[in-house]
């Protein structure tokens, strides 16, 4: 939820970081980081997780919606896995 307010926060007012005080513009930086958006995906993989449990329990379950919801956990899961690949140090050589 955070992430959607500073994205429309920066479409509102793209200059955002000169209005900003210094210690609030590093604050800001931190919330576009790499880690916190791995954070928030990790979150996100969770809840649905705990969406698609509740939803098999239910004995007239909808076939079409629980597709989709493990569609849009397994395209979450290769997000995750591509941000862990990139935020891993290279090997050295």
């Amino acid at each position: 939820m955070t992430g959607r307010i500073i994205q429309l926060a920066l479409r509102i007012r793209p200059d955002i970081h000169s209005v900003l005080s210094p210690q609030a513009s590093i604050l800001f930086v931190n919330l576009h980081s790499p880690e916190r958006h791995l954070i928030e995906l990790r979150i996100e993989h969770g809840d649905l997780n705990a969406l698609i449990d509740r939803a098999t329990d239910v004995v007239p379950s909808d076939e079409l919606v629980l597709r989709r919801l493990k569609k849009k956990r397994l395209a979450l899961r290769d997000e995750i896995a591509r941000l862990e690949r990139n935020l891993e140090p290279k090997e050295p050589a």
